[in-house]
């Protein structure tokens, strides 16, 4: 009996946990309405897709594998206006870096335009469609508001065999852009907006990335739309909330162009990230003002840069995990982004010594031209990632800020007469410095103990500070960027007097001539590390070299976000 009860809370919690396009979709099956799964992504290709992208692909991408059903990929180009190739490149390669795979399901809406357009003339024979001669400010005229009806179109009740002319010479060409259009005839007193007569077909033209100069109209979105997702035999269009308005037209559409099993459309919330910059427009200025150095720049969320700036997929998904599926907008901060990153990061990197603003520690007693190989674990915390050498000499690099002078209380580092231990290697204490004439520390002087070889079980004394080094011989000149937000927090985004960007002015610091152990040789872009202390690094994709390496600064090691308790 009781194992029944356990049994049956165990069923109750996992209808609890599924969120509600898995219920809707759990419903279909169950009454018979589909008898399998079949969802998209469906982008524009006119521009990059950014991290609010993500969750879309990933939510598909992740029903179609919990269903066992199919993925597809396709692009809705239906603009030539604003639609390239660059963008279809760039956009394949995002999804494939997510994970998901679309196998042979790859497609696009222009590959049924000759569908399209036969429906258009279906509906116009159903006396559904008729061509209008308003211009687009006049068919915005008379459609009135929201609080009144708009007016019937003077060419809505066109003859049939008219309309039907008509729409045959705007494909013919015979007409100019903006002269003629192809409206649904619906209801103009409709309190939804799009109902009221919505325009269906444009003449544009323009030569399209796929299809050349084949076609001078083309279809509008929200007619095009659910059109594809019919003929791809899509079950459930998974889409976010703007589009809540519009899935009475997408529904009429399959409706009177007569498709068998259309297809469902169901809305979810977007993922919105405190303090970033997604508007398509807003990052184009940022490009062509030289503030960011493209679509891919780090300090961006363009799924490029993240992938540039050394972010992980398995980062991205857990993030959107996280974030949930919801009706509800709301936004997540970008810290609990960061978190998923150092989570997925911490086991997963080897760890290397890097020093970014040098100094040299000459170590005074050490023998000349000795040079002993240390062997250093790449990860303490997962061993299965191994070992690799450092080596350890006379002279070493290290960071200017573990040495002062004269230092204050409770700093535990180098400074004249302290002991600290080197990482990885002896106790060392300091003796002395030399300066340059402006005063600036350039050398640090020390002696070791050869007795305190880290492994070799010494404990007579014990020392608070441990600090990371460099060897001087082989070691590895690098350039480090290091990123902060693009965005100024304490103002947020968008300046309220003219909408401008509130810029971080310091949202990206070079370190140049950087040094890092010779185990680093041979790194390739979009290879990551953690730089001990310093955080997690990667190779930087365009402007790296072997000659010169280049590393962009992922995330730090310190993070201000906790995850919520259950």
């Amino acid at each position: 009996m009781k194992e029944n009860e356990n049994v049956k809370a165990a069923e109750e919690k996992e209808v609890i946990s599924r969120h509600f396009i898995e219920q809707e979709i759990d419903k279909d099956l169950k009454e018979g309405v589909y008898d399998h799964v079949c969802t998209r992504f469906p982008p524009e290709p006119n521009g990059y897709l950014h991290i609010g992208h993500a969750k879309s692909i990933i939510l598909n991408y992740s029903l179609a594998q919990e269903y066992g059903g199919t993925f597809h990929m396709r692009f809705d180009d239906t603009n030539p206006t604003k639609e390239k190739t660059e963008f279809v490149d760039s956009i394949l390669e995002d999804i494939k870096w997510l994970g998901a795979d679309w196998k042979d399901n790859l497609f696009f809406a222009s590959d049924y335009f000759d569908q399209m357009y036969e429906k258009a003339v279906l509906l116009i024979k159903k006396g559904k469609a008729y061509v209008s001669d308003l211009s687009a400010d006049e068919i915005r005229e008379y459609r009135g508001t929201l609080k009144e009806p708009g007016k019937n179109d003077p060419n809505r009740e066109r003859p049939v065999e008219e309309n039907l002319t008509l729409f045959e010479q705007m494909k013919d060409g015979v007409f100019k852009d903006g002269e003629k259009v192809l409206r649904a005839k619906i209801d103009m007193s409709s309190s939804n907006i799009n109902m009221r007569d919505p325009i269906i077909y444009r003449v544009a033209h323009m030569s399209h990335h796929n299809t050349g100069d084949k076609w001078c109209i083309y279809p509008m979105y929200d007619f095009a739309h659910p059109i594809e997702d019919a003929i791809e035999g899509i079950t459930h269009s998974i889409c976010t909330l703007e589009f809540e308005d519009h899935r009475p037209l997408y529904d009429w559409v399959v409706r009177e162009c007569e498709f068998e099993n259309p297809p469902r459309q169901i809305e979810f919330a977007k993922m919105y990230l405190t303090n970033v910059v997604t508007g398509k427009r807003y990052i184009k200025k940022l490009v062509e003002d030289g503030v960011v150095d493209g679509w891919d720049d780090p300090r961006l969320v363009s799924i490029a840069a993240l992938r540039r700036r050394g972010f992980t997929p398995a980062s991205i998904r857990r993030f959107v995990e996280l974030c949930g599926v919801s009706k509800a907008n709301s936004s997540a901060d970008y810290a609990m982004l960061e978190y998923c990153l150092r989570e997925d990061l911490k086991l997963s990197r080897p760890r290397m010594m890097a020093v970014l603003d040098p100094i040299k520690l000459v170590i005074d007693n050490y023998p000349e031209d000795q040079e002993e190989i240390l062997e250093v674990a790449d990860n303490l915390e997962n061993p299965e990632l191994g070992t690799h050498k450092v080596p350890f000499m006379k002279e070493l690099y290290i960071e200017r800020e573990d040495f002062m002078e004269e230092p204050p209380k409770k700093y535990y580092r180098l400074f004249p007469g302290n002991e600290v231990r080197l990482m990885h290697a002896y106790f060392v204490t300091c003796t002395g410095f030399e300066k340059d004439e402006n005063g600036n520390v350039t050398v640090v002087h020390a002696t070791y103990d050869p007795a305190t070889k880290a492994g070799s079980g010494f404990s007579e004394r014990k020392v608070k500070g441990t600090i990371h080094w460099v060897p001087v011989k082989g070691c590895v000149t690098a350039t480090a960027r290091l990123y902060e937000n693009l965005i100024d927090e304490e103002k947020g985004v968008y300046n309220e007097e003219d909408g401008s960007i509130n810029l971080n002015p310091d949202s990206l610091k070079v370190c140049e001539n950087c040094y890092i152990e010779p185990a680093i040789k041979g790194a390739k872009p979009f290879d990551s590390f953690q730089f001990v202390r310093n955080g997690f690094y990667c190779v930087d994709c365009k402007d790296s070299t072997d000659e010169k390496p280049v590393f962009n600064r992922i995330v730090s090691l310190k993070s201000s976000f906790k995850l919520p308790k259950n």
